[in-house]
């Protein structure tokens, strides 16, 4: 065995070591009952899984929606719309003859009072079968640094009635001079405000029938 190939070997072995994996599946999120979560946990481990190295924090969130998961997720799929029910984003712009395929990337410009002002972003994952969709902020000026995150989208039925489950974790660097709890309160924050704003945008196309005057 070559010299290189053993420090190598050591090299990922230390790696592996300094890494947890979080647990997103054995805690229930605020906002859901233990029967939802029952159902959603294999979800979770498959989709809101994630290595954490040293100085990185992660979350996962939740919000019920009264309107059918054919509609929450036609909002929450569109990567080059996510003003629709992004609270803090001024603008966003794709490249010319965009197509919305993995890899593709959009410029955010957030609004002011917020500690950023540019965000590029990269479409990591999009399944429209079983409606998940991931991105990562590659670069920009702004404190999420390594943000990574995924969505996934879940419809439920039962007794008569219709609802969605909209999951949405994160994994960020925390930054040198802030604690874990300063990053995870205001990423845990901002993810909020958003599925508010999703669950009323998408409540409101369900009751209006379409989508037309949300500019889909």
């Amino acid at each position: 065995m070559e010299k290189g190939e053993a420090s190598n070997s050591t090299t990922e072995q230390d790696s592996d070591e300094t890494q947890s994996t979080t647990h997103h599946h054995l805690t229930l999120p605020p906002g859901l009952t233990q029967d939802e979560f029952d159902e959603l946990s294999p979800f979770v481990s498959e989709f809101h899984t994630y290595k954490l190295g040293p100085g990185q924090c992660s979350t996962l969130l939740a919000q019920r929606v009264d309107a059918p998961v054919q509609t929450v997720w036609s909002v929450v799929r569109r990567f080059d719309k996510p003003q629709t029910y992004k609270h803090f984003i001024k603008s966003c712009t794709v490249k010319e003859n965009f197509t919305m395929t993995v890899g593709c990337t959009r410029e955010v410009n957030v609004i002011s009072g917020l500690p950023a002002e540019t965000s590029t972003e990269r479409l990591d994952m999009l399944d429209d079968d079983r409606r998940v969709t991931g991105f990562s902020i590659t670069g920009g000026e702004h404190r999420l640094r390594n943000y990574r995150s995924v969505t996934s989208v879940h419809g439920f039925e039962r007794d008569g009635k219709i609802w969605t489950v909209v999951l949405e974790s994160y994994v960020v660097d925390v930054p040198e001079g802030n604690t874990e709890d300063d990053t995870r309160l205001f990423a845990d924050t901002v993810v909020k405000l958003n599925l508010h704003k999703l669950a009323t945008v998408t409540e409101g196309i369900a009751r209006d029938g379409d989508g037309k005057s949300h500019g889909f």
